[in-house]
């Protein structure tokens, strides 16, 4: 009876710890008192221009012919531009759109027009550059200009349900964000064991965030940048728990339980 006994709490104890505490689960814990008030974004979200992204640079104007100094630059497979095209506006104006490749030093060389220093600039800090030396060269009167990022991505690895690169499409996006494209964390995740690594001026910086805990929106990486890596952590204990032994051992305790517990029916009724 003793030795039941001992494999009777051997199997409850191996039960309990399959579960899990919510406090491991559950998202932005202390939200309620965070957010008694309203609070102020004081994150900037836009992403700014690193070495080597890729631009859509859209050059507008009234008169068509001030666009022919960007016609020659159509380069495929490299150099300044990788693809242009000219279109009609609402307002009678023509356009022209180029891809153009941030240089290593943060530069993106623009035809007939020279170079512009672009690096650690929004997109629309970078249009009023562009427009700045256009003026400025007297090649084109009052254009309007318009920069997209056309490489803008974030890689997110370990325990997600699927983890990807994860195409960012808006200058607005969030660790959430990026994570809903991956189907949320993995149900083996450390929630409060998330990782990213972020580029900025020559270096990388690693943030830990903590899914669990409402402060996440106050993170400085609450808004993602393009070439995040995200790395979400395994819970050991969950691998532990799903490895070949431990539900073998798991399936064994439980039949040691239902048989001790016959066995011990058994004994009460033969008294």
């Amino acid at each position: 009876m003793k030795k039941l006994s001992l494999l009777a709490c051997m199997a409850l104890t191996i039960a309990l710890c399959s579960c899990v505490s919510n406090k491991k689960i559950i998202y932005f814990q202390g939200a309620d008192e965070m957010f008694q008030e309203d609070r102020e974004i004081t994150q900037r979200y836009e992403m700014h221009i690193k070495p080597a992204d890729q631009l859509l640079i859209k050059v507008t104007c009234e008169d068509p012919t001030l666009l022919d100094v960007f016609s020659n630059d159509v380069l495929i497979g490299g150099g300044g531009g990788s693809s242009s095209s000219s279109m009609s506006s609402a307002s009678g104006g023509m356009s022209n759109a180029y891809g153009y490749t941030v240089t290593n030093e943060g530069f993106v060389r623009l035809p007939g027009v020279g170079t512009v220093k672009v690096s650690g600039l929004t997109c629309e800090e970078c249009a009023k550059a562009v427009e700045a030396q256009i003026v400025n060269v007297q090649k084109i009167k009052n254009p309007q200009v318009t920069v997209r990022l056309l490489n803008a991505r974030v890689t997110v690895l370990g325990a997600a349900k699927a983890p990807k690169v994860v195409n960012l499409t808006s200058e607005r996006n969030s660790v959430l964000d990026v994570l809903s494209q991956c189907a949320d964390v993995a149900d083996a995740s450390l929630r409060q064991k998330v990782t990213l690594i972020r580029e900025e001026n020559g270096m990388r910086k690693k943030y830990d965030l903590d899914l669990t805990q409402a402060d996440i929106f106050d993170s400085p990486a609450f808004y993602v940048q393009q070439n995040d890596m995200i790395y979400i952590q395994p819970n050991k204990a969950q691998n532990v728990r799903s490895s070949a032994f431990t539900t073998f051992l798991s399936a064994g305790a439980s039949i040691i339980s239902v048989i001790s517990s016959i066995v011990a029916l058994g004994i009460a009724l033969t008294k």
